[in-house]
């Protein structure tokens, strides 16, 4: 053991962590969720903000933006002719300082020979291509001017060609025309269906110092090479007419003089044809605003890394249909912002994955809906909010304590089944294990001395006191959909206060039946799952008529229930449902409008189903109807602050509970 030293993971996740617990992702989805948002937009919005100590979509576009502005201020897309016309100049002045001293007609006809060069960079190269320097030093320049041009020329096709050619050797530049010719007959054979990967493997094993990305195959080595031609192709489109003419053929004068402008052409064909959805003539140009002069190499670097950026930016908005956190190009990510970020990113990929898995999310349709599972969640937080901001000290009106079912106690037990809620009878199930021979010899050994007897208890041994069952209710919620629900900031709340009350039902009232319906121009059944996916329509008409239609037929299905009925609403009734089946909106409403719906609210009241109306809104024309409903119906009306609808539907529903009538 003295071999072994222990310490800190260092090298990567922790092997032995536990598995992920996204409990904490499911109650932040949640509080989105009930503050009004949909699946989609909670998780989106989950995953802009980060959590568990990793950064978010929203920090990682923070720094694609600030690197984007670091790569626009670091320099001029036309260094390169600067740089060019600079050394030719040079080597002009090197060469006119040489010949100025000489009297002969012969230097008079080379200044002469000087004064007529074109003032077109790329042009007065190739004049001087042939002419004979008479000074050593203007020779050496223009030597390098030449050099200068292959390495960029080449590096704004292949990056980190210039590092290769660093040094003016015969022997270099023939070995990149030969990995030319290679690369060129490569792609020629998997046009053809004859490449392998064996094929590329002896390539990369040749020529692989000429790639410092290090692709693992074709497929990626066509990439890099699109990547960087592309970004050549937008280094042209961002200059000046006059700018891009030169370049271009500066570009096409160096390759030529290079010996590779037959190859060039032949792989930018052959790769047009391996990515035919690129438009490699409709690139658009990039604003620059450093100072800088960048060279060509550089230059088309930057415009590739903002390319990327770019691509990348769109993927992290995620704001596109069906958007996953899969479509981000990990690599991508690694090359804009470090490996740092890559562990943030597969962080909240992690997240989104393990929803899914754990059954939280799901996808129907490329929907993404919360599952019945996260749903219960959100009803189970939704009611631990209301009743946090109950009163404590009223029965019927906080979180009960006790244990037990609904009901009063019958003085009989019985065996407790798998589920029972009801309080253990303790002497009846110590005596069922002692009639079934529970309890050890008493000379047990190693009972410490003094010590009394121990029962040992068995699953059937357990006995339960019984309960006479509470009256069933039938519970229906109306909940008001329309859009001026969203406008005064109300929907979030009764979302929640529905899916409060459908938890509070399931969990405490499993006799009871539960029914949400909402309305607005028309009105429907709300199932809990639908409710957390749920948002408000964008439609005129707030159509209490057929909310009441709908709930008078679920309360006819369940005569032997006592019904309980609750309207939340902050406007009065201004759609009804016409004979065909058709809504009908009318502002101000139709009295026709007015008449419908009071006559399904005398028929609740023939049910003797109670009304009780929680008004969102202070509105005079929604305070007289209301107060119609009550003097007809005999319900109450309450005056609830969007921040109190839980806490007074809930009370509501309780006390109708105790009094009997539920």
């Amino acid at each position: 053991m003295s071999g072994y030293r222990y310490g800190p993971y260092h090298d990567g996740p922790d092997p032995l962590e536990s598995p992920y617990d996204v409990r904490g992702a499911v109650d932040e989805l949640g509080e989105s969720v009930l503050g009004g948002s949909d699946p989609a937009n909670a998780l989106r919005e989950l995953l802009r903000r980060g959590m568990s100590g990793h950064k978010g979509l929203d920090d990682l576009l923070r720094r694609v933006r600030e690197r984007q502005r670091e790569l626009r201020d670091s320099g001029r897309l036309d260094g390169i002719l600067e740089q060019a016309r600079a050394l030719l100049d040079t080597a002009i002045g090197q060469e006119r300082a040489e010949l100025f001293p000489d009297p002969a007609d012969e230097a008079r006809l080379r200044e002469a020979e000087l004064d007529a060069l074109p003032r077109d960079t790329a042009q007065a190269i190739r004049r001087l291509d042939g002419y004979e320097w008479r000074s050593a030093a203007a020779r050496e320049t223009f030597s390098k001017l030449k050099d200068l041009l292959r390495r960029e020329v080449l590096d704004s096709q292949f990056r980190g060609m210039k590092q290769s050619l660093e040094r003016p050797d015969p022997e270099a530049m023939g070995r990149v025309k030969d990995m030319m010719a290679a690369l060129n007959e490569m792609l020629d054979a998997d046009a053809r269906g004859t490449h392998t990967q064996q094929d590329f493997d002896d390539f990369m094993e040749r020529y692989g110092d000429l790639f410092p990305d290090s692709p693992r195959n074709l497929d990626e080595l066509v990439d890099s090479l699109v990547r960087r031609m592309a970004a050549a192709q937008r280094l042209l489109s961002s200059l000046t007419d006059a700018q891009r003419d030169e370049l271009a053929a500066l570009m096409a004068q160096t390759l030529e003089d290079a010996g590779l402008a037959a190859e060039m052409a032949r792989l930018a064909g052959a790769l047009q044809a391996r990515r035919p959805d690129i438009d490699f003539d409709g690139w658009p140009g990039e604003r620059m605003t450093g100072e800088r002069p960048l060279g060509l190499s550089e230059a088309t670097t930057a415009l590739a890394d903002l390319a990327d950026l770019a691509e990348l930016e769109d993927a992290l908005r995620q704001d596109y249909p069906g958007a996953r956190l899969d479509d981000i190009d990990e690599e991508a990510v690694r090359r804009a912002l470090g490996r740092q970020a890559v562990d943030d990113m597969e962080a909240l990929r992690q997240i989104e994955r393990e929803l899914e898995r754990q059954g939280y999310l799901q996808r129907t349709d490329g929907k993404l809906e919360l599952t019945p599972k996260a749903v219960r969640r959100l009803g189970d937080t939704a009611l631990r909010r209301v009743f946090a901001d109950l009163p404590e000290g009223r029965a019927g009106d906080h979180d009960a304590r006790d244990a037990g079912q609904a009901g009063e106690y019958t003085g009989s037990t019985r065996p407790w089944r798998f589920g029972d809620e009801q309080a253990i009878d303790t002497p009846a199930t110590v005596r069922n294990a002692l009639l079934r021979g529970g309890l050890p010899p008493a000379s047990a050994a190693g009972r410490p001395p003094g010590s009394g007897p121990r029962v040992r208890l068995s699953v059937s041994d357990f006995e339960v006191e019984e309960t006479e069952r509470r009256t069933s209710a039938a519970v229906c919620l109306l909940v008001d959909l329309s859009y001026s629900m969203a406008l005064r900031g109300t929907w979030g709340v009764a979302k929640q206060t529905a899916l409060a009350l459908h938890a509070l039902v399931r969990s405490r009232y499993p006799q009871d039946s539960i029914q949400v319906i909402g309305f607005s121009n028309y009105a429907r059944e709300l199932r809990e799952t639908d409710l957390a996916g749920l948002g408000w329509d964008m439609v005129q008409g707030t159509n209490l008529h057929h909310a009441l239609i709908l709930a008078g037929r679920f309360l006819d299905r369940r005569p032997e229930h006592n019904p309980v009925v609750m309207v939340v609403t902050d406007g009065e009734p201004t759609a009804h449902l016409r004979r065909d089946g058709q809504s009908w909106f009318d502002w101000p409403p139709s009295p026709e409008t007015l008449e419908l719906t009071l006559a399904e609210v005398d028929k609740m009241t023939r049910r003797r189903a109670t009304l009780n109306v929680f008004m969102l809104a202070e509105d005079v024309r929604l305070t007289a109807f209301v107060e119609e409903v009550a003097r007809r119906n005999g319900g109450r009306v309450l005056r609830a602050m969007p921040e109190n609808l839980g806490e007074y539907v809930v009370k509501d529903f309780l006390r109708s509970r105790r009094n009997g009538r539920g």
